[in-house]
């Protein structure tokens, strides 16, 4: 399983954190474009803040699975701080309420990606436009629903190793994204 989550790291390091990269730096570029155009040239095309807007969107879609690789999302801790703060029974209650949050936030990203699906057959077959109509609504739903589905199997080895710490067994530990920083 270890060789398992070290190749869908690698996956997210070098496939989907770059790829949401390069769509944000696509999106910055368009939207300074943007800037330029109206301001200095008096003229802009409406199509570019769909663009900018909805590329921005996927990108952050994109990279859901990394932000909960990384526990970087919103958390709301404070029970499990506490719990931390005590005693063996206390630290083992806080590692089940965990596991217990995160086997229902699993099955509700199934549940998304599951009910999702038919939005993005349906935005196929009516030809859901984005406001401006230049772009069509489709890719922008279905990159959202990877992001889930992404984020589902981030959740998964997350399960499988909140249940093996639980065995006590050693498990492999994520580094705070400021102690990855090089220096």
């Amino acid at each position: 399983m270890e060789k398992a989550y070290a190749a869908w790291r690698a996956f997210q390091d070098k496939i989907l954190a770059r790829a949401a990269a390069l769509i944000l730096i696509g999106c910055t570029l368009l939207a300074l474009l943007e800037v330029v155009r109206r301001y200095v040239f008096g003229f802009s095309f409406e199509w570019q803040q769909d663009a900018v807007t909805f590329f921005i969107l996927s990108a952050i879609f994109l990279y859901f699975a990394i932000s909960q690789r990384h526990n970087e999302h919103l958390n709301v801790v404070l029970l499990l701080e506490l719990l931390q703060a005590g005693g063996e029974g206390a630290k083992k209650a806080a590692e089940v309420i965990k596991l217990v949050a995160l086997v229902i936030s699993f099955l509700f990203m199934l549940a998304v990606v599951w009910w999702g699906y038919p939005e993005v057959e349906d935005s196929i077959k009516y030809a859901s436009r984005t406001e401006s109509l230049a772009f069509p609504l489709a890719p922008f739903l279905a990159t959202l629903l990877a992001g889930f589905a992404l984020m589902a199997v981030t959740m998964a080895f997350q399960i499988w190793f909140e249940i093996q710490k639980l065995r006590g067994r050693q498990v492999p530990e994520e580094a705070p994204v400021l102690d990855r920083m090089p220096d």
